[in-house]
């Protein structure tokens, strides 16, 4: 069994893992807030659906391959299954369609890009700032 184990568990490297400065966004008068301060530092919106297996994979990639720090821009994070009003409310001050997971990249009080599901990854943070 041992050899079994072996060849179906996995690596027994310890796997690096990374905290990013993830700022939740969980009351609606937040986008205010991001829209101001937009005009100043860049602001990103992660929008993630915690039941969805795609935005789970989405996140993991994301938070693998992120290399900003925190001065760079500011990173929210948006449970939409416990904050729905504040995805439509990001729809329609913002104007861009509600998908998931999502994410927004917000300068001078405007969307400069936005991307979901694999595109996310694909989006390079560093040219905003």
């Amino acid at each position: 069994m041992g050899l079994f184990n072996k060849l179906f568990s996995g690596s027994t490297e310890e796997k690096e893992t990374k905290t990013l400065p993830w700022i939740p966004l969980n009351e609606l008068e937040q986008l205010q807030d991001i829209e101001t301060k937009s005009s100043t530092k860049t602001q990103v919106v992660f929008k993630h659906s915690t039941r969805c297996g795609i935005s789970r994979m989405v996140i993991k990639q994301f938070e693998l391959d992120y290399r900003l720090n925190e001065n760079d821009l500011d990173l929210y994070y948006l449970d939409l299954l416990n904050y729905r009003d504040i995805s439509n409310k990001i729809a329609s001050n913002f104007q861009v369609i509600h998908e998931s997971p999502q994410l927004l990249v917000i300068k001078n009080g405007e969307v400069e890009a936005y991307e979901s599901h694999g595109g996310i990854n694909s989006l390079d943070l560093g040219r905003f700032l």
